[in-house]
């Protein structure tokens, strides 16, 4: 009898296992990663006027960014971020809140050297002086105070002033057509905390830690607010 019990057991623990398993790849699979970017070289980024420390790689045809310690990704109406611009992505359950501050047409203005009517003396940042930097930069205010993000006789809003367009834009992100086509599954997994893929679980202690920084990034930009 109790080796009839013990088997029982057993065999449950098996299929709850199997199920569990299961569920985890189908979960893995319904967010899938973006494509890699190759980089020749780690990318040098820009600041963007504006922003409270926001960076963006300005020689790649996809939205790719910097801010607060992590690299940001836009790919298929879905936000992934990872603390390495080549690798490591994870799924971001919701818009990054520094991306309704960028203007959209700021690639023109990167081209034309020009900033809303302005020239714009732009500095290219390599990668690894970012990161050795950026949060220093981002908590003095390093590029407003220093000559307005480079851009020539130039007067920012007033912090007040930047909400309507910063509404107007998040409007905007919701007509794309790529975020409009998952917007309903986005909303399923609203409130759930983010996914992690198979390979960053071995990782998980490291996961929380980098978390924990990227709240503490959101309530000094609240505070600069």
């Amino acid at each position: 009898m109790r080796k009839v019990l013990l088997g029982t057991i057993l065999m449950a623990l098996t299929l709850g296992a199997s199920v569990s398993a299961k569920a985890g790849v189908d979960i893995n699979i319904s967010i899938p990663l973006p494509p890699p970017i190759v980089f020749p070289s780690p990318p040098d980024v820009i600041v963007v006027p504006d922003t409270n420390s926001v960076y963006a790689v300005p020689d790649i045809d996809v939205d790719m960014y910097f801010w607060n310690g992590w690299w940001w990704r836009l790919w298929e109406g879905r936000w992934y971020r990872s603390h390495y611009h080549n690798r490591g992505w994870g799924y971001y359950n919701s818009v990054p809140r520094f991306y309704h501050d960028v203007d959209p047409g700021w690639r023109g203005y990167y081209r034309d050297r020009n900033w809303r009517g302005h020239r714009w003396d732009y500095q290219r940042v390599p990668s690894r002086q970012l990161h050795q930097n950026w949060k220093g930069w981002r908590d003095n205010r390093h590029w407003e105070r220093r000559g307005n993000w480079g851009v020539q006789n130039y007067q920012p809003q007033a912090r007040q002033l930047r909400q309507e367009p910063r509404h107007q834009r998040q409007e905007q992100f919701q007509q794309r057509p790529d975020v409009h086509r998952y917007q309903q599954p986005s909303q399923e997994h609203h409130n759930q905390p983010q996914i992690q893929q198979p390979q960053q679980q071995r990782h998980q202690g490291e996961s929380q830690h980098q978390h924990s920084e990227g709240r503490h990034g959101d309530r000094g930009e609240e505070h600069g607010r």
